[in-house]
């Protein structure tokens, strides 16, 4: 009997000491889910390790953070018109060497991207049209729209399946 009870006690213990090792991981993605616009996921769980966050008009960032380093850099991927991502990624390159460890992950993307992060209120809608420029919706099969024109005058905002599906195919399936 005592062998199974502090077997079990055991168990428990490994339990909170895991908990408690997610807990810096945790923080960083509620500083990021508070205080940026998140685009992906909507409605994010303690378990997504990935945001897509608003940096301005069409351009956002997508960021895979690594729970067991949430203050080290994490996987980075810049979405939309070449003439706004290229200098953010020139940024990042140039900047690397000033991310600091012991500053939160979203203060160290700020620093080296050199960029203040849009506050969802801040933005209107019309600020930062994301509905998709051929189908008009925003989610499309859960996809969001993530190809952007890179005519610096245009920047509308495509799903890829839209681009590249032949438009008959994606329509006859659909229900009117």
């Amino acid at each position: 009997m005592a062998t199974h009870g502090s077997s079990l006690m055991s168990i428990y213990t490994q339990f909170l000491a895991a908990v408690e090792s997610l807990k810096t991981f945790w923080d960083v993605m509620d500083e990021i889910d508070e205080k940026t616009w998140v685009l992906e996921p909507e409605k994010p769980t303690r378990s997504a390790t990935a945001r897509r966050i608003v940096l301005g008009n069409n351009v956002s960032i997508n960021i895979e953070v690594d729970p067991r380093h949430p203050t080290m850099l994490p996987e980075c991927c810049f979405l939309g018109a070449d003439h706004v991502v290229k200098p953010l990624g020139i940024r990042l390159s140039r900047n690397i060497h000033l991310w600091d460890p012991e500053n939160s992950l979203l203060q160290n993307l700020k620093d080296v991207l050199e960029i203040d992060f849009p506050a969802r209120a801040i933005l209107e809608k019309s600020d930062f049209s994301m509905d998709c420029g051929i189908c008009y919706a925003y989610q499309l099969d859960g996809a969001i729209p993530d190809q952007v024109c890179d005519n610096s005058q245009c920047g509308q905002s495509f799903h890829y399946i839209c681009l590249y599906e032949p438009i008959t195919l994606k329509m006859s399936g659909r229900k009117a």
